[in-house]
């Protein structure tokens, strides 16, 4: 699976391929948002844009996310280039994430270059294998089971006459 470095919270999260970035931190209990964006975020559709992330790309293994998305495209015009909206970015393969690149981190590049230097696992590029279904055996039809009810040695049934 795909690992999410979290440098901030110094803390690796597995997700599958193709996974939403902002669901995948959520779910960990990652915080994502400043001020602004606990007040009022937008849940994750790209128009508050305070979910802003920073992407530390590997030059050996680019494209680790989605494309930029259109939305992205707008609102990011005067961000650096390396930001992402976590909202809007799937992840591909394992990635370095530096969350509210805005909030100022003391050691910022040391600890960056420390996160770089630790191996991430390459991950699957693709979701596991649906499980095999199960054989159910083959039941007998309602109307089967009513006619062999119906057959005559009850007393009760009424005798033809």
């Amino acid at each position: 699976m795909p690992v999410i470095r979290f440098v901030r919270e110094g803390q690796d999260v597995e997700c599958y391929p193709g996974e939403n970035l902002r669901e995948v931190a959520l779910r960990q209990g990652l915080e994502l948002y400043g001020l602004k964006g606990k007040l009022g975020n937008c849940g994750g559709c790209g128009q508050c844009i305070t979910c802003f992330v920073e992407i530390v790309e590997d030059p050996e293994t680019p494209s680790a996310l989605s494309p930029l998305t259109a939305v992205e495209e707008q609102k990011l015009r005067s961000r650096p280039q390396g930001w992402r909206l976590a909202c809007q970015t799937l992840v591909n393969r394992s990635v370095l994430v530096l969350t509210r690149p805005q909030v100022g981190l003391p050691d910022r590049d040391l600890l960056l270059a420390q996160a770089s230097q630790q191996l991430l696992p390459e991950g699957p590029t693709a979701w596991p294998a649906p499980p095999e279904p199960i054989e159910v055996p083959e039941e007998i039809p309602a109307d089967d089971a009513l006619t062999d009810m119906a057959g005559s040695d009850r007393p009760d049934d009424p005798q033809p006459g």
